[in-house]
């Protein structure tokens, strides 16, 4: 038997397929909802973190340094695994859903706080001369700027999230991996899991590069 019989035989990934697509749907719903959700929640940390009275932007810092240092793995076996004790018992989507959008959030809040601090602070003396309120200031005025600069390093944020989904294995969720490991012992073969990466590849790599070129179509946009 060669290699090629071993990491690429096309009978079994022809077998395998179906399986795998299973996984695939469970992976990008469980991506979508992460990211979602972590953004929505990254957004309001960072509102709390730059607007809100210093217990609360306390809280924030601690909240987004610590999920910055956690492994996403870590927090999402706490999540899993320690919960029930606390008599919180979760499925594994859920369960993989909070942990993602928890890391995400956290670094979706350090990317927003960074765009609405670069915005000159004369954009806000201007909206108050107005009489604008804060939060009408924020829509219509501060984060239609700071956009430019959140987007290209929230869309390489949202590209890992998709690619830590496979975590989601650890707590038996049937996600891409999972399936992929299931079929590779069903058919002990390990041409599943190269299906499986060729998978992640065909999402992920269009995504890449739509990253790199937001990133180049909004400094261009910015030098204007």
């Amino acid at each position: 038997m060669n290699a090629v019989d071993v990491f690429f035989n096309m009978d079994i990934m022809a077998r395998a397929f179906p399986i795998l697509l299973r996984g695939l749907g469970m992976t990008l719903m469980l991506g979508a909802t992460a990211i979602v959700f972590g953004s929505l929640l990254g957004v309001g940390i960072a509102l709390m973190r730059l607007f809100a009275a210093k217990p609360l932007r306390l809280l924030a810092i601690a909240y987004t340094d610590l999920m910055r240092s956690l492994p996403v793995l870590v927090v999402l076996i706490l999540i899993y695994y320690a919960l029930p004790f606390a008599g919180i018992v979760l499925s594994s989507f859920a369960a993989a859903a909070i942990a993602l959008s928890m890391v995400l959030g956290a670094y979706t809040a350090e990317v927003v706080r960074a765009g609405i601090q670069a915005v000159p602070k004369g954009q806000f003396e201007a909206s108050a001369a107005l009489g604008l309120g804060f939060w009408r200031t924020m829509q219509k005025v501060i984060l239609p700027q700071a956009v430019r600069i959140v987007i290209p390093p929230h869309a390489s944020n949202c590209v890992s999230i998709v690619k830590d989904t496979s975590l989601a294995s650890v707590v038996a969720m049937t996600d891409l991996l999972k399936q992929a490991t299931d079929a590779q012992a069903l058919f002990a073969n390990p041409t599943p899991l190269i299906g499986a990466a060729l998978i992640y590849v065909a999402i992920l790599w269009p995504l890449v590069r739509l990253t790199g070129w937001l990133e180049h179509h909004f400094q261009r946009a910015y030098k204007r």
